[in-house]
């Protein structure tokens, strides 16, 4: 069976100052959200460039919570740009916390990471150089010796 496309789905404690989040930080595009009478949202779709992102708001009801005060997501986000230092300056200033400045990686991107207001990691970076599989290898490996 072919798989056509992945979708992450991020839950969070108030998904419409995520939404604005989002957007301010990132540039993304809300595309629609449905909500509820209470005005909390059942589902809603960010366009990041190409990609799409879906959030909710959380439903205790159903057992669906968002990252909580001081406890990270189990995941990263990777969110290639075109100037990765320019979108970390951007979030961090939308309200993002700086976690790692962007920096040359051994797998040819220069990145950097920011914690989201709502606990979510997102990895930032930009191609640099092309980095066979091979020749990573042996910069990781460097790397983890200390060297």
């Amino acid at each position: 069976m072919k798989i056509h496309e992945l979708f992450p789905y991020l839950c969070v404690k108030d998904a419409g100052q995520a939404i604005e989040f989002y957007v301010r930080a990132f540039g993304a595009r809300e595309k629609f959200r449905l909500a509820e009478p209470s005005g909390r949202i059942g589902h809603a779709e960010l366009e990041f460039g190409s990609m799409t992102l879906m959030l909710s708001d959380e439903f205790p009801e159903y057992g669906i919570f968002g990252p909580q005060p001081g406890a990270a997501a189990p995941f990263s986000i990777h969110l290639h740009v075109e100037n990765a230092d320019a979108m970390i300056e951007r979030a961090v200033a939308a309200g993002a916390t700086l976690e790692r400045p962007a920096q040359d990686e051994f797998y040819g991107e220069r990145g950097g990471v920011v914690r989201c207001p709502f606990n979510h990691r997102w990895m930032i970076g930009h191609h640099i150089e092309d980095v066979s599989p091979e020749e990573m290898q042996r910069r990781y490996t460097k790397l983890l010796a200390g060297g």
